[in-house]
């Protein structure tokens, strides 16, 4: 089974759509197997972490921002504004899909562990997911 997902995020941030994912697993015919989402976007990526506590969010992307900071000179593509290169910077470094096994009809998810979007971009935007359940 494949299906889309659309996923309005306010801007840049971690972006929990666990409960979205879950949704569509629960609502396939799948006992065992492999959820895997790809999200369409080459300025956001997907990313499982930690759900519990969000300082450990806000750190990962404070870091991020450190390792690949907005106004540096060596850009050349800066058409879309100060946040567009480095976005897609770090959706290069980051992961445009993950995979999670089916067990049960569930995910298989850690008891901490959510599944995110996190936008790079400053400005909201309406981000696309294929889910594909096997």
């Amino acid at each position: 089974m494949i299906c889309e997902i659309e996923v309005e995020v306010p801007g840049a941030g971690l972006h929990d759509i666990t409960h979205r994912i879950t949704e569509a697993v629960s609502q396939a015919d799948i006992t065992e197997g492999l959820c895997t989402l790809f999200i369409q976007h080459t300025s956001a990526s997907l990313l499982i972490q930690e759900n519990y506590d969000p300082s450990a969010r806000a750190d990962l992307e404070r870091w991020l921002n450190r390792l690949v900071p907005e106004g540096d000179d060596i850009y050349t593509h800066t058409l879309e504004g100060p946040d567009d290169m480095p976005a897609h910077i770090k959706s290069a470094l980051t992961a445009t899909s993950v995979a999670v096994p089916v067990l049960d009809r569930k995910l298989a998810l850690g008891n901490w562990q959510g599944i995110f979007i996190w936008e790079h971009r400053h400005r909201p935007h309406r981000r696309r997911v294929i889910i594909h359940l096997n």
